[in-house]
């Protein structure tokens, strides 16, 4: 069902990797671990295990960088077969709470990334409609997503010579929560122009151009958005709902009943308590939910009120991704599933739950929330657990859970490539002697590996010191960005895309820069502050860190530190004896050690070169039909907006308007 292409075949620790970890899967065992040392070629390793096994695959990462990196990587092995990214679509997410110590209610903020929007849509639909298909997420796979039965039932397909007024078409789309627009269509919005529908689909930027005549659908094309190229015509398209949250009528109104069912219980307990506020809050605020809900569909934070309309009862868990996966007829898990970096992944999966209950229960208990509002949650571990079929675990640094579960680790210590862990160097952190001090003393070793025409990478303890490095390096003239959690989605990706290219040459960063990211540039590591003791210089994060260096020949690792501590004793000590084995196997066959040449692409690249062609396709059209002659274009364009109000088709008349605001403004 799948089909691996690439020009290198297994080396090194590789073969006997993926034999190993084959066997295990046709025995039937659940977990199994890859011990893979950063360059040892992992997802190279699970793409062969992904061919060989056949099944639908879901790959967790720990963070949405990491993943896009993984489903780029992917897309490149695959390029026959559906590989989607699924992450949380929100840029910025501030979630609703209440700090009784100091009265404090903070309203639910939130921003929402269309394009990972579409991307999730395209995820859901690919698992709904084929088989060979790849999933890269974040642990917001376990987040509540919606019924996929529900999402699946009220599909759309359209075909030639099917029965379709207008009407009845807008109708429709209008019940799967699509946006009718007079202007330009985005993901998720139609718009009527005359005896035809352009319709926008939630995961995919082309317009599908649906034209109907004599009551039946008469012509179906799917057109560029933005050339109005005619791409192709089809004999039938299938169209999903714009959003996975989809509740028929019905079901609306009995959750509806049931939420003033919970309302009146609680107010009465409230009342029991002498709760004289809570009880005039929640009431207030409940009835005012449950009038918009009733009048346009929806209300801020109508997500809490999701048991009722799962029709869920009370503890039981939400709908996820998971439930999109191929099932067994028994209800058994028929999908692989790929934990990357699993000692940080895995903890985050398993920690989730606990933060998310805790805040609810606070809100509940002062009246902003009904107690079902628990109920919208992610995933408890064990439920987790009981929704997937076999998992492999791959790390570097493999924690307690996976060696207890996923039995002795399988190792690949053995680059292919013959690539080395990098040489280490302690330094002090303050100015002594013949060292400057770690800033000045990263600036003097940058700026030489800058001069080579490779880049450099250096990781702080905060977000603040991130930024005001970064800064400090500009003033210095050292082309430099930061990088932490609070940097949007894309733009981080966008971020590591320009330094892998050259754009900077020098990266700072906090925890971004630890498991997984690929950087072969990456020529120096400086970590500073290496002898600060905690989560973010333990033996795991310096190993993790270190690795970054681990892709280029000349890589080389400083670590700042007054003092010696038994996490970078420990993480020099394994670093050495990777070394050593590397450098045995080396001697062995011969292998002269060379950097890894790694194509430059990322996740939304794709995105951005469609748009550059097709404004250069638009320009390249008009002059072709045109002669590169405006007036003659605005006045075929006032034509066909006469002509438009004359059939009283506002909507297309404006539209042409607005196209002729622009193409004279372009003059």
């Amino acid at each position: 069902m799948f089909q691996l292409k690439s020009n290198y075949k297994p080396d090194g620790d590789q073969p006997a990797a993926i034999d190993a970890l084959m066997r295990g899967l046709e025995a039937g065992k659940m977990n199994q671990t890859l011990l893979g040392v950063t360059g040892s070629g992992k997802t190279f390793t699970v793409a062969n295990i992904i061919e060989k096994w056949g099944k639908p695959t879901l790959v967790i990462a720990h963070n949405k960088t990491l993943a896009a990196q993984l489903a780029a990587e992917y897309r490149e092995f695959f390029p026959d077969h559906a590989v989607h990214y699924f992450v949380s679509y929100y840029d910025y997410y501030q979630p609703e709470a209440y700090v009784p110590v100091t009265d404090t209610y903070i309203e639910k903020e939130a921003m929402v990334n269309e394009d990972i929007e579409r991307l999730r849509h395209a995820a859901t639909q690919a698992l709904l409609t084929r088989n060979d298909v790849i999933i890269v997420a974040s642990v917001s796979c376990i987040y509540g997503l919606g019924s996929p039965i529900e999402y699946e039932k009220v599909n759309l397909k359209l075909s030639l010579g099917q029965a379709y007024t207008r009407a009845a078409l807008t109708r429709r789309l209008v019940a799967m929560h699509f946006s009718r627009t007079p202007g330009d269509l985005s993901p998720g919005t139609f718009r009527p122009l005359g005896d035809k529908v352009e319709i926008m689909p939630a995961n995919e930027r082309l317009i599908y151009r649906v034209a109907l005549s004599a009551g039946a659908v008469s012509k179906i094309e799917i057109i560029d958005p933005i050339t109005r190229e005619i791409r192709r015509e089809d004999n039938g398209v299938f169209i999903f709902p714009a959003r996975h949250y989809v509740t028929p009528q019905d079901v609306i109104e009995a959750a509806l009943a049931d939420i003033e069912e919970e309302l009146a219980a609680r107010l009465k307990e409230l009342d029991a308590e002498g709760k004289i506020l809570e009880h005039e809050r929640l009431k207030r605020r409940t009835r005012q939910d449950i009038t918009m809900i009733r009048e346009f569909g929806f209300c801020n934070g109508i997500e809490n009120y999701s048991r009722h309309f799962d029709r869920r009862k009370p503890g039981e868990p939400p709908y996820t991704l998971l439930d999109y996966f191929p099932h067994h007829a028994d209800g058994t898990p028929d999908f692989l599933t790929i934990i990357d970096e699993s000692h940080v992944t895995l903890p985050q999966i398993g920690g989730m739950y606990a933060g998310d209950r805790s805040r609810k229960l606070t809100l509940t208990e002062h009246g902003f929330r009904l107690p079902s509002c628990v109920d919208n949650r992610p995933l408890t571990f064990d439920e987790y657990l009981a929704r997937v079929g076999p998992m492999i675990f791959t790390s570097a640094t493999p924690s307690n859970f996976e060696r207890e579960h996923g039995g002795e680790p399988i190792p690949m210590i053995i680059r292919p490539t013959g690539l080395v862990d990098p040489e280490i160097a302690v330094r002090p952190i303050v100015a002594t002697g013949e060292y400057a001090g770690q800033v000045k003393d990263f600036i003097t070793e940058c700026e030489i590996v800058t001069k080579r025409g490779a880049r450099s990478l250096v990781t702080v303890l905060t977000k603040k010191m991130a930024e005001d490095l970064s800064q400090f390096l500009v003033e210095k003239g050292i082309r430099a960005r930061y990088i932490h959690s609070d940097i949007k989605t894309i733009e981080r990706i966008e971020i590591l895309t320009e330094f892998r290219r050259g754009t900077f040459d020098v990266l700072v960063g906090v925890n971004l820069l630890r498991e997984g990211l690929d950087l072969p540039e990456v020529e120096l590591v400086g970590i500073l502050d290496a002898d600060k003791e905690g989560f973010l210089r333990s033996e795991t994060s310096l190993i993790q860190t270190i690795g970054r260096a681990a892709r280029n020949v000349a890589g080389r690792v400083i670590l700042y530190a007054d003092n010696s501590t038994g996490s970078m004793e420990r993480a020099i000590g394994e670093t050495n004896r990777r070394l050593a084995i590397q450098l045995a196997y080396n001697e062995k066959h011969g292998i002269t050690p060379k950097t890894i040449q790694k194509r430059i692409h990322d996740i939304v690249g794709d995105i951005t070169k469609a748009r550059q062609r097709a404004v250069k396709e638009l320009a390249d059209m008009d002059t072709a039909a045109y002669g590169g002659d405006t007036k003659k274009l605005i006045k075929e364009k006032k034509r066909q907006m006469h002509d438009a109000a004359d059939k009283l088709d506002f909507e297309t008349a404006a539209l042409l308007r607005d196209e002729i605001r622009t193409l004279e403004s372009a003059k």
